[in-house]
């Protein structure tokens, strides 16, 4: 029978204009998850916008001083000014996730596998990107992207502490960002010159010579 045939189709066709109308309604559809999105497009590094270079110190609120990378070796033994204290800081996410970099020695700021702070010549790898935490004390500290929980922390000799026994809360991993007070550095690094004068030797100006009346 061809009624029997054309009603199932029927049916499938009100189901799906039925269908079609409670997403226009918003019924039945779940609204997005803006904090998940977030935190899924944050932690997926930024291949496409130019990187921003921020240029600062940490100070450290334990040891009083400031952080520095010398070679593999990082402290926070560094006075305001110090050529190993001026990091650069570039973005790796339009997040707050950021590689931290010396601008004298040129090595990254990195953790290893047991928490231990290091300076490694190339930043690329997980374990040298960390996220930048504003605290509710208006200091910053740093946990590591890569193993999750662990915090850049220095004791009060300014010796790093081993990341697996940080806390957020703890004074050790806080620290406030401050502006060098050496020399413009890098992007500024075309510093202005003074305007200097050329001389040359003077030099006589050549006498006309005069046309001599003609001769009638």
């Amino acid at each position: 029978n061809w009624l029997s045939f054309l009603y199932p189709r029927l049916e499938r066709q009100h189901y799906v204009f039925y269908f079609s109308l409670c997403i226009k309604k918003g019924e039945n559809h779940p609204s997005p998850n803006f904090n998940q999105y977030v935190r899924t497009q944050g932690a997926v590094t930024d291949q496409l916008s130019r990187r921003q270079v921020r240029v600062y110190q940490l100070y450290s609120r334990t040891s009083g001083k400031h952080v520095q990378i010398h070679g593999k070796r990082v402290t926070a033994t560094a006075e305001d000014g110090n050529l190993y204290a001026r990091l650069f800081v570039e973005t790796d996410t339009f997040g707050s996730r950021v590689r931290i970099r010396g601008a004298e020695s040129g090595r990254y700021l990195c953790m290893n596998r047991k928490g231990k702070l290091v300076g490694k010549p190339n930043g690329r790898s997980k374990d040298c990107i960390f996220t930048e935490i504003v605290l509710e004390n208006n200091y910053t500290a740093f946990q590591n992207a890569k193993y999750e929980g662990w915090y850049v922390a220095f004791t009060r000799k300014g010796r790093p502490i081993k990341a697996s026994r940080t806390r957020e809360n703890q004074r050790e991993v806080h620290f406030i960002k401050r502006l060098h007070t050496g020399l413009p550095p890098f992007p500024n690094t075309d510093q202005s010159k003074p305007f200097e004068f050329i001389r040359f030797p003077s030099t006589r100006r050549a006498k006309r010579n005069r046309k001599s009346p003609s001769s009638s």
